[in-house]
């Protein structure tokens, strides 16, 4: 859609306007406030034919106007125009060196819903990136046993597993010497665990003791496998913005079942640039009230996650779109870190 440079710089002011008061705008109201060089009669002119191409709308209540979905999309896009998005007025920056990616992605959330003031989500790296790096096997007590397995992303998990009868402490050690050189170095979710821990070639009794512990690695692999982190909800539904949310149990619903979630999350890890969808853009009906902002991160090779942030349709674009890329940039520095990339 092609606008003139007076009907592009109306558009800009209305959104920029509406975003920040909330309220409805009109032709006075910017000839008086929003420094424009044209009288309001022409500002009123242009307010209409924006109307009419629909980008903004006409409140029945209000002679202001605010933007649709179409206008906010057209504010957007000429915000991903290079050399038009504002620096954001807060810098994300992970401050504190982390070692383990859980921990770094829960930072992560957590610091993007306080700088945008909405609902963050980000999406860990996938199954297939994570590998084993070391396995230990414990004896608690003679009748209990202890798997600890850490990962190659810095992640460590438990598990414990209680018998009828005392464990042969000389069948702890060879199953920890075993899983090392066995499963070391292989993929979280690997087909090759199920048979090493099955191997034929082992005694009965050491085929019996690994498929006590198998738990420990299809626990790990379901842990590990479309995790996402979620953070805001509250700042998401306060008072303010309520009345925005036409749809309040749906997206209540929608954060409930992850299912949703994670196909949007894998929608924009394929996006190349910023993934944008504005209000009724959205397929999933619980999101039609709303906007979600993401941008992948990862290695120069291959994508591993998406950063995202959830709000209403009335957002600061400029603030939502600068903070998620900052911080995928952010991710994708200390993933190419950790992976040596």
């Amino acid at each position: 859609m092609e606008l003139t440079d007076r009907q592009a710089e109306v558009l800009r002011k209305v959104v920029e306007t509406h975003v920040s008061h909330g309220q409805p705008v009109g032709s006075r109201w910017l000839a008086e406030q929003a420094n424009l060089p044209w009288r309001p009669s022409t500002i009123r002119a242009e307010l209409a034919k924006l109307e009419e191409l629909g980008l903004l709308q006409h409140p029945h209540t209000s002679a202001g106007r605010v933007p649709t979905d179409s206008g906010y999309r057209y504010y957007a896009d000429e915000l991903l125009e290079e050399g038009r998005l504002p620096v954001p007025r807060r810098d994300f920056r992970l401050t504190v060196i982390r070692r383990e990616v859980e921990e770094t992605l829960r930072a992560t959330t957590e610091q993007l819903s306080q700088v945008t003031n909405l609902l963050a989500i980000v999406s860990a790296p996938p199954l297939g990136t994570t590998t084993i790096r070391h396995i230990e096997v414990l004896l608690l007590q003679p009748q209990v046993a202890m798997v600890v397995v850490i990962t190659s992303t810095g992640g460590v998990t438990k598990r414990v597993i209680s018998y009828d009868h005392p464990v042969d402490p000389g069948l702890i050690d060879w199953a920890g010497e075993y899983l090392n050189e066995a499963l070391g170095g292989m993929a979280l979710g690997a087909r090759m665990i199920p048979a090493k821990l099955a191997d034929p070639g082992l005694g009965s009794g050491e085929r019996t003791f690994l498929a006590t512990l198998s738990p420990a690695f299809t626990e790990l692999e379901e842990s590990a496998e479309d995790t996402l982190f979620v953070e805001g909800a509250a700042r998401l539904l306060s008072e303010d913005r309520v009345q925005e949310l036409s749809q309040i149990d749906d997206l209540m619903l929608l954060l409930e079942r992850r299912v949703a979630l994670l196909s949007l999350m894998r929608e924009a890890l394929a996006e190349p640039r910023v993934y944008l969808r504005i209000g009724h853009e959205n397929r999933a009906p619980a999101l039609q009230s709303l906007s979600i902002v993401a941008a992948n991160y990862g290695l120069a090779s291959r994508n591993l996650g998406a950063v995202s942030v959830v709000g209403p349709v009335r957002m600061d674009y400029a603030q939502a779109i600068g903070s998620v890329r900052q911080a995928a940039a952010e991710l994708s520095r200390f993933v190419g870190e950790l992976y040596d990339e």
